[in-house]
């Protein structure tokens, strides 16, 4: 889990007390070397490196990391298999995934297998931090505009096997929250709009998690839109 933040640079960075632990999975070495560096300085642990996705996976179950910075195109096996490979291993683990381009299809598959967040390489240090401090405490990390062009297509092409479970013992309540979370509210925005303190509003989402069976909001927001709960364009309030 993310530490408490303590410090500011002149870069924006903030340094935590403790450390989150990271796990670096990219075939390019510059690129380790540097998140390396920006992530070290802001006070979270770099556990371990890999140049491919075979070895991300085996290092992952080695070094046991909270979140993996997982590059998508690698030899031996890409970041969409890795991903999903660790996941399945551990579902508690976070992984963003990183690319070179904002590529729909990239982005599409990235999350298909249970990523938590998607950047790209020439992210700012300060955002870079940001988002592993987000997916680390069970958040999902998407740019706006990627967000809503992803759920636009997770709704017009819907997995065949996924959508919300068959019989779900849902109050009405809690498909109002899962229609809001579809809309990218935060916790404090579903507790105003719906009167609820933003601790309820928790309760209720970590709640939803279990009955699911996902494991963060943005999971939530796609079987939310796969099922027909929730349609591009349509408003909740």
């Amino acid at each position: 889990m993310a530490r408490p933040r303590v410090a500011s640079d002149r870069s924006g960075i903030v340094t935590d007390s403790g450390a989150t632990r990271v796990l670096l999975v990219d075939d390019q070495e510059l690129v380790r070397v540097g998140f390396r560096l920006i992530l070290e300085r802001a006070g979270l642990d770099v556990v371990g490196e890999a140049g491919d996705g075979a070895a991300g996976v085996a290092a992952a179950e080695d070094l046991d990391p909270d979140v993996v910075l997982m590059d998508i195109r690698m030899p031996v096996m890409d970041g969409i298999e890795a991903t999903r490979r660790i996941l399945a291993a551990d579902a508690s683990r976070r992984v963003l995934a990183l690319t070179t381009f904002d590529l729909d299809d990239v982005v599409f598959a990235a999350v298909r297998a249970g990523a938590s967040g998607f950047l790209l390489k020439d992210v700012p240090p300060a955002d870079l931090v940001h988002a592993v401090r987000v997916v680390s405490r069970g958040d999902a990390m998407l740019a706006p505009a990627v967000t809503a062009r992803l759920l636009e297509r997770f709704a017009a092409a819907p997995s065949p096997d996924t959508g919300l479970p068959a019989g779900l013992d849902a109050t009405d309540r809690e498909i109002e929250i899962i229609r809001l979370v579809a809309r990218g509210r935060s916790n404090a925005e579903i507790g105003a709009a719906l009167f609820l303190s933003e601790s309820t509003v928790k309760t209720y989402v970590s709640r939803l998690l279990a009955k699911l069976g996902v494991h963060d909001r943005v999971q939530i927001a796609i079987l939310a839109y796969e099922s027909g709960l929730v349609r591009p364009g349509e408003r909740t309030d």
